[in-house]
């Protein structure tokens, strides 16, 4: 029998304090019931916690996006419970390609042709709707909308078990990328990237909280050096043979300032840096009681922990850029760019290099670009940032006859 795991989000704190101290069956009899009878094989309660974390966090920022969250993880939860019969952090590629083609053709067991309510009251007990369904049957299937807010509803989720450290692995961006169901676009296929506004906002929020959380300080230096550097986020971590350390900054003879970045293949590169970023440099060093710029011999790291010694890790990385995204959402969202908070929502911290990139595509040389962000051929830059070949195209049509 399937069954809803989530009630509203008024709700949810309930069922999460529940949860914790095991007093789910007096208020949720039948979801504690479920819960008993498949948490002898599967951490079906455990999973279930974490679901209700996952959407407590994200639910605050809006309720639209609480709903549209629950019901997607809701059924794949279910899926991997009771059909795939396994916990939703030990599914493989094959498994979430299998779960896409059940979205696409549920069994009909699991569909209902109207919306209807989960739970009802009844003298304090939170009883289940017995026509509740996962599903509503639509005449014409999964649409393209239904299937990209599904392969969105599940990256995120991924992506937040990897940072709480849930899971090592996130199947859905190569599941997404092969899909079958999905529609190919067009041969135009730009990187993710942020759009000026919601830079302005990841950006210019976390400088404007600095003043109040001085500690934001770090936050707003990780973004200059994603974005204005155009590093990945594995550059500026510590890792077993390098350590980014403020001695990696270092000016040549005609003043112009590099940072010396251990890339893909354990490849040196150095970067150069703009005017604008050596300005946050000081500002982060100042920060942290530093001098005003590196000296040859400084051993601190570039980016430091709060407590502890050394620097972070790609996982802490993350974090720090997932707040500052987190509160440009939130921002966003409160003055009515509702549209590009929920896009906010799905970017990553690779997001910030392409954006750089794209940025400065137009207006600086493709070699120079190009040796900047590390890439082993000019032509790998013309591909994902300029697409040279696209746009001849579309000049040389331009004065075509009918």
């Amino acid at each position: 029998m399937v069954l809803p795991l989530v009630d509203t989000f008024k709700q949810l704190r309930y069922q999460i304090a529940h949860l914790e101290d095991n007093t789910l069956a007096h208020e949720y009899p039948e979801l504690a019931k479920f819960l008993v009878v498949h948490n002898k094989s599967l951490p079906v309660e455990a999973e279930l916690q974490f679901l209700f974390q996952f959407l407590y966090v994200y639910g605050r920022k809006s309720e639209a996006t609480f709903n549209r969250f629950r019901n997607e993880l809701e059924r794949f939860y279910l899926w991997s419970w009771l059909i795939a019969q396994k916990s939703v952090f030990d599914l493989k590629r094959e498994d979430v390609e299998a779960y896409v083609d059940f979205v696409v053709e549920p069994d009909k067991a699991w569909t209902q042709t109207s919306v209807q309510w989960r739970y009802k009251q009844d003298q304090g007990i939170r009883r289940v709707n017995k026509n509740w369904r996962p599903f509503v049957l639509k005449e014409n299937g999964a649409s393209q909308q239904t299937l990209a807010a599904m392969f969105t509803a599940l990256n995120v989720f991924y992506k937040f078990a990897i940072l709480e450290e849930k899971s090592f692995t996130n199947f859905v961006p190569v599941v997404k990328k092969n899909s079958p169901y999905l529609v190919v676009q067009s041969q135009i296929n730009l990187p993710d990237t942020l759009s000026d506004l919601q830079w302005e906002y990841v950006f210019g929020v976390t400088r404007d909280l600095c003043e109040q959380q001085p500690d934001l300080e770090r936050n707003l230096f990780v973004l200059a050096c994603l974005k204005g550097l155009y590093l990945r986020i594995s550059e500026l971590s510590d890792r077993p043979h390098w350590s980014p350390v403020m001695s990696h900054f270092w000016q040549d003879q005609d003043d112009f300032w590099y940072l010396r970045i251990m890339g893909k293949g354990n490849k040196l590169r150095d970067v150069t840096l703009s005017e604008d970023f050596i300005g946050y440099l000081k500002r982060y060093r100042h920060y942290r009681g530093l001098s005003a710029l590196p000296r040859v011999d400084e051993p601190y790291p570039i980016i430091h922990k709060l407590r502890g010694q050394g620097g972070m890790n790609v996982r802490q990385l993350r974090r720090i850029v997932q707040q500052s995204f987190d509160l440009a959402v939130d921002k966003l969202k409160e003055d009515g760019f509702t549209e590009e908070s929920e896009q906010l929502q799905a970017a990553t911290s690779h997001w910030l290099r392409h954006t750089g990139a794209t940025h400065d595509a137009q207006h600086r040389p493709l070699k120079h670009l190009s040796e900047d962000l590390g890439h082993a051929k000019i032509a790998t830059t013309d591909q994902i940032y300029i697409q040279t070949n696209i746009k001849e195209r579309a000049k040389s049509g331009l004065k075509r006859k009918i």
